[in-house]
């Protein structure tokens, strides 16, 4: 069962967010920028507070993703992006992004706050982080 809720399309368009986002850091690391995605959908909170659809937290602005500012992104979705991006949207989550609602790729360490938000931990080439416990119930 969804956690979200998605269409085929925007299925296609969380697969291209996490293809362009983390496809060097293979499979995790792609279903741990899905995870972000899903939670900002999820979360209604902080900057995410008008955030329903997968769309609305792809193209969100200011806030967004770097990855659709390349033309990586706008590549069609392969099977293998699309099976990941399922799997997240059906609520499958990955440490460290349980609950993260951020990452970065830093060009050292990991920070232990980015923006006031604490990390969560690294994976490969990401950091990520999450809200404070209780300021973001629906995660």
């Amino acid at each position: 069962m969804a956690v979200i809720a998605a269409n085929e399309a925007e299925v296609a368009l969380l697969a291209r967010l996490m293809r362009a986002e983390a496809e060097g850091d293979g499979d995790l690391g792609m279903l741990l920028v899905g995870n972000v995605g899903v939670n900002r959908v999820r979360a209604d909170c902080l900057d995410f507070k008008n955030i329903r659809t997968i769309e609305q937290m792809v193209y969100q602005s200011p806030g967004g993703f770097e990855a659709v500012q390349k033309s990586y992104f706008y590549q069609r979705a392969r099977p293998q992006d699309i099976a990941l991006a399922r799997r997240v949207i059906r609520g499958e989550r990955f440490v460290p992004a349980e609950r993260a609602l951020w990452f970065f790729m830093p060009s050292g360490s990991c920070p232990a706050q980015w923006y006031g938000q604490w990390n969560t931990g690294r994976y490969k080439s990401h950091c990520f982080f999450a809200p404070l416990e209780g300021s973001c119930p629906g995660l």
